[in-house]
């Protein structure tokens, strides 16, 4: 596990990847890294930031500037990879769905050297899973993630390269965040070895 994070979580929006990430990291006694808070620090390294981002979404449409950010998102997965070795790291629901082949298949070379991949889903029914994550972004981000007539929660959710890359698939089916943790810490320590594991944190 030298030189990689111990686990990635990957998925839609709003599926609760952040804290179920800080809840095994905790509990794992390792840091925890969410893409998502600080990814302009890599986006400005091509070129670009989220405010770029918005920019171009108000000039060309949301959907357009999302495909033209894909080299930033691309880039920035590759470099949290890089610098995070030992973490856990949640990435953004854009950052492993990719309309360009060269950008999936950056990030799918990136994470195949992390041991865990786990993609989360609330749900193994397709419509009740987008119906449960439209209902999660409205509360929490005030977003249906429709724009310009694109769904990018159904993108999301029926993206393959998130299936691709997972090394494992985690549904929650409305099970509460701790016992879903519980679960993800399991897996992920059977593969340390007993004098490197750590301790839940109380």
């Amino acid at each position: 596990m030298d030189g990689v994070p111990v686990l990635v979580l990957v998925g839609p929006a709003a599926v609760g990847k952040s804290t179920l990430g800080a809840l095994v990291a905790d509990r794992l006694g390792v840091p925890f890294v969410d893409v998502d808070e600080l990814g302009d620090q890599y986006y400005v390294e091509v070129g670009w930031s989220i405010d770029r981002l918005v920019e171009r979404a108000t000039a060309v449409g949301r959907a357009a500037a999302e495909r033209e950010w894909e080299p930033a998102r691309a880039h920035a997965v590759c470099r949290v990879l890089d610098d995070h070795p030992g973490a856990v790291v949640a990435l953004g629901a854009g950052h492993t769905s990719f309309t360009d082949p060269r950008m999936a298949g950056k990030v799918s070379r990136a994470l195949s050297a992390v041991p865990h991949v786990a993609l989360i889903l609330p749900s193994l029914d397709r419509d009740d899973a987008l119906v449960e994550l439209r209902r999660r972004s409205l509360a929490t981000k005030g977003t249906d993630w429709v724009a310009s007539g694109h769904d990018f929660l159904a993108e999301w959710l029926d993206d393959k390269a998130s299936r691709r890359v997972a090394t494992l698939v985690v549904i929650t089916d409305g099970e509460a965040h701790g016992a879903t943790a519980g679960r993800l810490l399991d897996h992920v320590r059977k593969e340390i070895p007993p004098d490197q594991r750590v301790a839940p944190q109380s």
